[in-house]
């Protein structure tokens, strides 16, 4: 035999079965999506919770705010069912007094505890320079001491129009303002 050499025929390849093209990114994003679903789902449920979580901590601070002003005014019911109590209370807001006692209310407190004291003369003339008006009493009075003012000058310096305006403004103009004793200011 001779040395022949056996060829033999190359093996035709084996083809894979394809798949189909279009599954695999298709199943990616389904997947995706489905993953997305949950975490919205998940997040969603987190933020529920915590808002609840933060009412029901709002809630418990409700209840113990109400517990302690129930708390309160049983206490006030207790005390005003106490004879005593109610006595104190009626002397001290009332001013009321058991039989053969003497009341006695002083006026100016002030006086008594050592803060502003007046003299019989000051009180005599009703006019007093530290007297101590409500707020809106000094300012009714602060006003009607302006208009006095006003009314002064305007009846000086030539009467009133009779709309209430000075009758001649050029005049108001030209002179000099004047201080509250009636010097012109500098």
């Amino acid at each position: 035999m001779s040395a022949r050499t056996k060829t033999t025929p190359p093996k035709p390849q084996q083809r894979k079965p394809e798949r189909a093209s279009g599954a695999g990114p298709i199943a990616f994003f389904v997947a995706l999506f489905i993953i997305a679903l949950g975490l919205i789902q998940l997040v969603s449920t987190f933020h529920t919770y915590a808002l609840n979580l933060s009412e029901l901590n709002a809630l418990k601070k409700q209840e113990s705010s109400l517990v302690a002003q129930k708390q309160e005014l049983e206490n006030n019911i207790e005390r005003w069912n106490d004879d005593a109590y109610v006595t104190a209370q009626a002397r001290e807001r009332l001013g009321y007094v058991f039989p053969g006692e003497q009341a006695i209310r002083v006026e100016h407190p002030e006086a008594v505890t050592g803060g502003v004291q007046r003299t019989q003369e000051s009180n005599d003339t009703g006019t007093s320079g530290d007297s101590k008006l409500p707020w809106y009493s000094e300012l009714a009075y602060a006003f009607g001491q302006s208009d006095t003012d006003r009314h002064d000058a305007q009846t000086k310096n030539g009467g009133t129009a009779s709309d209430g305006q000075p009758a001649d403004k050029a005049g108001q103009e030209e002179q000099a303002p004047t201080q509250g004793d009636g010097t012109a200011a500098q």
